[in-house]
């Protein structure tokens, strides 16, 4: 039976804020061949499947945009906590008040899911689930205070997460894993407002790097997904992660090669993203990197429709959801 523990809240104050084309056959058969001759041990890797993410990915987008203190937000965060009760050994709920940039108090909720909780060695996995509330690159000014769907910033990284939590309540790797979804990622401050405050980001991680869920956690090495599901993705060599972790950026990409998706995750180094995987190395000093689609085609170097009101269903392609969560999983069954 799936133990529930709920963490007593806390009033945390900050002054400024707290801061495709038919692919699949062509890489199943890569995945078999480079596993075969690469010297890799044999290891029943689970199938990811792509379907159920979708699936996953879509519920969220459904209950509407979900910003901190919204109706759609308390909806989503009551599903995704139901849900993965149904597939964590034990959950931990964090509940705190966290004041942001421009003086609202966030009612926030971190979902930790714990999978073989008795083991000491474990991987952390994490994305955010709250969507963006103003579509401040938006193509037309008029769109630029008005709350986004967040499809492939926020819910394409954990509707991957949930169907690997899926996969882990029906066979285990060898190591423990925890699924941490962070909240209020995106409330950063808005594009068109005074000063530069990059610690109004990520409030949810900074919570959760400060007091975790186990006051002793800590993980070997943690992968954060963020933007992980529109079609034609590209995934980097995301600055701060080579900074904290370039041996864990080596090892995920050499995977995701080995299972066939050279397409998606280039041998680039990239830019440097304040991101939930930044606090996390400097407050838990865990290493953690981050997937993240980047591009060199758009003016903001994230996928074209970012912080805009067309960041919805339509953006996401299984394809890329397959490549992400496959390649996670096996590392998981690799460990």
């Amino acid at each position: 039976m799936t133990n529930v523990i709920n963490i007593l809240p806390l009033l945390i104050l900050f002054s400024t804020g707290c801061g495709g084309s038919d692919k699949s056959g062509q890489q199943d058969k890569a995945r078999q061949e480079n596993t075969a001759t690469n010297n890799v041990a044999v290891v029943d890797i689970p199938d990811f499947n792509a379907d159920s993410a979708y699936y996953y990915v879509g519920r969220q987008v459904s209950f509407g945009p979900r910003v901190p203190n919204s109706a759609a937000h308390k909806a989503c965060g009551d599903w995704l906590e139901q849900n993965m009760g149904r597939f964590a050994d034990t959950i931990y709920i964090q509940t705190p008040r966290i004041r942001a940039y421009d003086g609202t108090i966030l009612n926030l909720r971190n979902i930790i899911g714990s999978f073989q909780p008795e083991k000491k060695n474990r991987i952390l996995l994490c994305a955010h689930w709250d969507s963006r509330p103003w579509a401040d690159h938006d193509p037309d000014p008029a769109n630029h205070y008005q709350p986004i769907d967040g499809a492939n910033d926020g819910a394409s990284g954990v509707g991957v997460l949930m169907e690997i939590a899926r996969l882990l309540s029906q066979s285990s790797p060898k190591i423990g894993v925890d699924i941490l979804f962070l909240d209020a990622e995106d409330y950063g401050q808005h594009r068109f407002s005074d000063g530069a405050d990059q610690d109004s980001w990520a409030l949810g991680s900074q919570y959760w790097s400060g007091s975790p869920h186990k006051i002793d956690y800590n993980a070997q090495f943690g992968i954060l997904l963020d933007m992980v599901g529109a079609r034609n993705a590209t995934f980097r060599h995301e600055g701060y992660s080579m900074m904290f972790a370039p041996g864990i950026v080596r090892k995920v990409w050499d995977i995701a090669h080995r299972q066939g998706y050279n397409d998606y995750f280039l041998n680039l180094n990239s830019g440097y993203v304040i991101d939930d995987h930044y606090y996390i190395n400097e407050i838990r000093n865990i290493p953690v990197i981050n997937i993240i689609d980047q591009r060199e085609d758009t003016p903001h170097g994230f996928y074209e429709h970012w912080h805009t009101l067309k960041d919805d269903m339509d953006a996401i392609d299984p394809l890329t959801l397959k490549a992400v969560g496959q390649t996670v999983t096996a590392v998981l069954w690799l460990e």
